[in-house]
């Protein structure tokens, strides 16, 4: 048990160590297209989906303070859409018809993917980046293809998935604590 604790930690360390010029950039980046009336697009599959929603309730609802809502959706909840088009089209395709049906150019696309190759994920971010919006990989491992293509990549490096998971949401947590500080008290990350 110690030991898992204790590997937590030091990915979670490492990550930062590695990383905290980029998370700042991910800050400042969600913070501006809220402030211009964009949105934030949550997606990713298994826990990654889990990750979207939970991220996607904490912008829209609160995360530490009360404040206004802020735009961010999960791509990950309609189960409608999400089997009719795997069912008539692709897997592949159930988040990139989303950002195509409502995305807009400044918006940002948020892929979380452990392993950074998820097929679905990679798809939305080349539907996103035709259409002008931002794309942020959270990964894990050595970042897959979503880091090559990611306008900004947080890679932890990890080759634990439940690792991985574990810092991904303490980075989403961060990102909505810093965001809510900035927007709401003017405080630079």
């Amino acid at each position: 048990m110690q030991k898992r604790f204790k590997e937590s930690s030091e990915v979670k360390s490492r990550f930062l160590k590695e990383n905290l010029p980029k998370l700042i950039e991910l800050v400042k980046l969600v913070a501006s297209a809220f402030e211009a009336g964009n949105k934030v697009f949550f997606f990713g599959n298994g826990g990654s989906a889990a990750d979207a929603q939970h991220l996607a309730a904490e912008f829209v609802n609160r995360y530490v303070m009360d404040r206004p809502p802020l735009p961010a959706i999960a791509l990950t909840t309609d189960t409608s859409i999400l089997t009719s088009v795997s069912n008539d089209l692709s897997f592949t395709e159930i988040f990139s018809k989303q950002i195509r049906a409502l995305g807009r150019e400044g918006d940002v696309a948020i892929g979380i993917s452990t392993s950074g190759n998820s097929a679905n994920v990679t798809k939305a971010f080349e539907v996103a980046k035709e259409m002008g919006l931002k794309t942020v990989a959270l990964t894990g491992n050595d970042g897959g293809v979503l880091a090559k293509i990611a306008d900004i990549s947080l890679v932890v490096s990890s080759t634990s998935t439940p690792r991985i998971q574990e810092a991904h949401i303490l980075i989403g947590h961060v990102l909505c604590e810093m965001v809510e500080h900035r927007l709401f008290f003017k405080v630079n990350p």
